[in-house]
């Protein structure tokens, strides 16, 4: 507690002199307004008889009355004057635009001159004013801004007695009142270069010498002199206007020799400083102490020390407002950029000196030409004519300022302009960039080389735990050790999105961050980043963009952190876009890879499937329908139903398609465009979109053809199943009365054998007999359940069986049996019953072939294998449908016609593959209109040549 209350009386103290200061200038303006102090334009000097001419100025009332140098005046209307009081009573009596009568000694001889007096000249109070009121605005914001900050009380100090000089000015009243104005302006000029010189010492860090206060007291004794030297004047000396000027080319000569010692000082430190930060901070504050006090010296204070130059002449009034950007240049750079960023303040400053110069010369100029057109032309107009040309001034300022400015910037400073166009266009460039990868990259390439910086990082959001952590997703310049993809770095410290946290975060030393966690510290130091700006999106980081010092050691300027915190925002935008096109992306692969996927079940599936819309027409056709409706995919889609299928599909389909549910439709006969008749399952359910809404219908179509074959074959198997079963049954119940009868006939044989008559029937019915039993045995085989077992058979014993079984059919169907057998032929390693149904299938496919009657050729050889012969002489087989005759359920038995047999498509398909079985080969000769002969080969059985 004791320790703050130095600063609590040195807040009230300052508090007090600075609401007394303000209250004492804003009356002090207020007098000023009401009191016009007239004047004759003359210097005097009291003298012995009266008062003598020192100078006359030029353009002053006395000049255009005649008065001249050396003159005595000795009376004012017919008054005595031997005082300069003695005159200002006169003055003052008269009053402003009226006439006094000057009497004049001149070379003996009296002169009675009339002078019209005039208002004292006091324009150049409103540019001061102006500088007070900028001074203490300065003061109070960066004494509230930066009350802690080292040496920020001081600063105030300057500021508020720079107030104090530039706004208080006195009358001329000469009461109580103006005597204190004029004393606060005495001593606020007195004191206001020492605390600047002082400023100048002690920044940034003080001087060694001035740390001994004694040292820096010394600065402020030529000040305290000087308002004894106005004390003296006041008391002691005679009150001239000669005298009044020497005390202001004092005066005057102090504030600039200070000045110019300041802007020294700081040029020498700025030669001595190592670090970076001081040189930067250095160099910009002598150019900003240059910029205000090199034209006040120049313009105002050498030609009124040399030759007393008139304070109210342009080239002085715009000396004097230079003034203001010493304190624009320091306080600005103070409060905003912490003393780096003045090089932007110098710029301004001078692009607004050259502006104000400009539009000064302007005013001037307009209305000078203004008061020529009025008093020869249009000497009615009065002051309509300076309006206009205070008008037109106005309005040229703003596009001459900015000219202006266009031009310095190109001036001093086209290298770091260029570079900021080019980062302009990069900005606008990043939304064009969809992928995440190459737009960080894209940033941490071309963010150096545009800003000369040497460390770039951009920081990612990654979420853990209730903090959010950036990590770095690219770099350029950062150590290696500090790009490991890890949480060692503690990135915690970037935190943009709370209330009251900055717009961005920098550290003019990486290295001493003491308000951070040793965790933290040790992240910004191994980073080395000076610059962090949040890259946000809808009030929400999702990046960090980071920058160090540029190449050269310097910090950046306001205006390239400015830029980046707009380029910061596009970065988060594009950021955001590409992880949004990222996703879009990974959806998109997820949406092909899942259409792909249904489509290929849509078009694997061994099912017809079509969709239609609720105008009929067909929105998708897989494959399966292609292959069994015969329709090509392109000629099937956009086309309606009743287009594509036939009449009685369709009136089905519109009988039900109106209806809720699913439909089927069984065993459906379809004809395709092959003229192909297919019988089908068909479903026709309604298709809905997400929101369940029917938006057309799926319909399904199974071909079960093959299915309806099959299962007519299998009730087929099962009824020659049913007649095996049977014919077995016979065979057993007719070979008993055969056998009956075989045994009496050759009983009864016996009995008559001498009978020639009787004898031979006996002999008859007995073959006859024999005959019918064989015929039943040989059924009896065929009906019999065959083993796979293979053993050596006799061929010709297998054709002869088989021609047993088919030779009544033949002899019915007027068919000779051409029969050819070798007698001698090898045996094959077979299996009866199988060659049985292979032989037993050519057989019948002969006989159908052969409507009308014919030949049966069947021959056996052996050369080197078993070779089978059959041929028949009926109508023959296609030419297209000789490749297919193989094939399973292919026939042309579709229709039958008299005499013919409904074929399965499996007769020859089951052959084949018998004989492929048997190690056997088959061939065929067909010619339509002259038959079709069938060649098998079986290979022998080869005996040991020593058996």
């Amino acid at each position: 507690m004791p320790r703050n209350i130095p600063f609590r009386i040195a807040a009230i103290v300052l508090a007090a002199l600075t609401v007394a200061a303000v209250i004492l200038a804003s009356v002090n303006y207020t007098h000023e307004n009401d009191f016009q102090v007239p004047t004759d334009g003359v210097w005097w000097a009291e003298s012995n008889g009266g008062l003598v001419a020192q100078k006359v100025l030029a353009g002053s009332p006395g000049e255009r009355a005649g008065i001249e140098a050396g003159d005595l005046l000795i009376a004012v209307n017919d008054r005595p004057i031997l005082r300069i009081a003695s005159l200002q009573r006169q003055i003052f009596s008269t009053g402003i635009y009226s006439r006094a009568m000057y009497s004049i000694m001149r070379y003996g001889i009296r002169l009675e001159i009339p002078v019209i007096l005039v208002p004292k000249d006091r324009s150049i109070n409103a540019g001061l004013r102006l500088i007070a009121l900028v001074y203490l605005l300065i003061g109070l914001y960066v004494l509230f801004r930066r009350w802690t900050a080292p040496r920020s009380v001081h600063f105030y100090i300057f500021c508020l007695s720079s107030f104090v000089l530039y706004s208080f000015i006195y009358t001329g009243k000469l009461n109580l009142f103006d005597w204190i104005i004029y004393w606060g302006n005495v001593v606020a000029g007195a004191v206001q270069p020492a605390l600047f010189l002082h400023f100048a010492f002690t920044f940034p860090e003080s001087n060694p010498t001035m740390r001994r206060r004694r040292v820096a007291w010394l600065l402020y004794v030529p000040g305290i002199a000087l308002i004894g030297l106005y004390a003296a004047a006041i008391r002691l000396w005679s009150a001239t206007e000669l005298l009044s000027h020497r005390l202001n080319q004092v005066a005057l000569s102090y504030l600039a020799i200070y000045y110019m010692a300041a802007a020294l000082v700081f040029f020498i430190n700025y030669r001595r400083a190592d670090n970076p930060l001081t040189r930067q901070q250095l160099k910009w504050l002598t150019r900003g102490t240059l910029l205000a006090v090199g034209p006040f010296t120049v313009l105002y204070a050498i030609p009124y020390l040399l030759a007393g130059a008139s304070a109210n002449s342009l080239l002085s009034q715009v000396g004097v407002l230079c003034l203001v950007f010493l304190p624009l240049t320091f306080s600005y750079a103070i409060v905003r950029y912490r003393l780096m960023d003045v090089d932007l303040i110098f710029k301004r400053g001078v692009t607004y000196t050259l502006a104000t110069g400009a539009l000064v010369a302007i005013y001037f100029g307009a209305v000078a030409f203004a008061g020529e057109v009025v008093h020869t032309r249009l000497p009615a107009a009065g002051g309509w004519g300076l309006a206009a040309a205070i008008i037109v001034a106005a309005l040229v300022f703003d596009p001459m300022k900015r000219a202006i400015q266009d031009r310095v910037d190109r001036v001093f400073d086209r290298k770091r302009l260029d570079s900021r166009a080019t980062l302009v266009e990069f900005a606008r460039s990043l939304n064009s960039e969809t992928d995440l990868t190459a737009l960080l990259n894209a940033l941490v390439d071309r963010l150096p080389h545009i800003l000369q910086v040497a460390r770039v990082g951009v920081f990612l959001e990654q979420d853990i735990g209730p903090l959010r952590y950036y990590r770095l997703a690219a770099s350029h310049g950062i150590p290696s050790t500090a790009q490991r993809n890890d949480l060692e770095i503690d990135t915690s410290f970037l935190q943009f999105d709370g209330r009251g946290d900055a717009s961005h975060i920098f550290y003019e030393s990486t290295q001493n961050a003491p308000h951070l966690s040793d965790s933290q510290r040790r992240a910004v130091q191994l980073l080395e980043l000076n610059y962090y700006l949040p890259c946000r999106v809808q009030q929400s980081t999702i990046a960090v963009l980071g920058l160090g010092r540029t190449t050269v050691g310097d910090f950046l300027s306001s205006e390239d952190v400015e830029l980046l915190e707009t380029l910061a925002s596009y970065v988060g935008i594009a950021i955001q876009n590409a992880r949004l096109f990222a996703r879009l992306e990974e959806k998109i692969a997820e949406y092909e890879q899942l259409k792909e996927f249904n489509e290929n079940i849509v078009e694997s599936i061994n099912i017809g499937i079509l969709a239609v819309d609720l105008a009929d027409r067909i929105d998708s056709w897989n494959a399966q329908m292609e292959s069994m409706y015969a329709v090509p995919r392109a000629e099937a889609v956009d086309r309606t139903l009743a287009e594509i299928f036939p009449a009685d599909f369709v009136a089905e389909y519109d009988r039900v398609k109106n209806e809720t549910g699913v439909h089927n439709l069984y065993k459906f006969n379809l004809a395709n465009r092959a003229g192909e008749a297919r019988t089908a399952n068909i479903t026709i359910a309604p298709l809905v979109d997400k929101d369940f809404t029917v938006v057309g219908r799926i319909i399904l179509v199974d071909d079960i053809t093959d299915r309806v074959q099959l299962e007519s074959q299998l009730m087929q198997a099962d009824k020659l199943s049913s007649i095996g079963l049977l014919a077995a049954g016979v065979a057993h119940e007719v070979n008993t009365p055969l056998a009956v009868i075989s045994s009496y006939t050759q009983m009864l044989a016996k009995q008559i054998r001498g009978d020639e008559r009787v004898a031979p029937m006996l002999d008859k019915i007995t073959q006859q007999t024999f005959r019918a039993s064989e015929i039943v045995n040989s059924l009896l085989n065929f009906s019999r359940t065959s083993t796979i077992e293979f053993k050596a058979i006799s061929v010709n014993h297998v054709l002869q069986e088989t021609l047993a079984l088919v030779e009544h059919q033949f002899r019915t169907a007027n068919i000779t049996i051409d029969l050819a057998l070798q007698p001698d032929l090898p045996e094959i390693l077979g299996n009866t019953g199988k060659l049985q149904q292979v032989f037993l299938n050519l057989f019948l496919n002969a006989k159908d072939a052969m409507t009308g009657g014919g030949v049966l050729h069947v021959e056996t050889a052996a050369n080197g294998h078993v070779n089978v012969t059959i041929g028949d002489t009926g109508s023959g087989i296609a030419a297209e449908n000789l490749r297919r005759i193989y094939d399973p359920f292919f026939t042309t038995k579709s229709a039958v016609a008299d005499g013919q047999r409904r074929g399965t498509g499996l007769g020859l398909s089951v052959s084949y593959g018998i004989i492929q079985e048997h190690a056997g080969k088959v061939q065929v000769e067909s010619r339509i209109g002259h038959g079709t002969t069938f060649h098998l080969e079986f290979p022998m059985i080869r005996k040991p040549a020593h058996a």
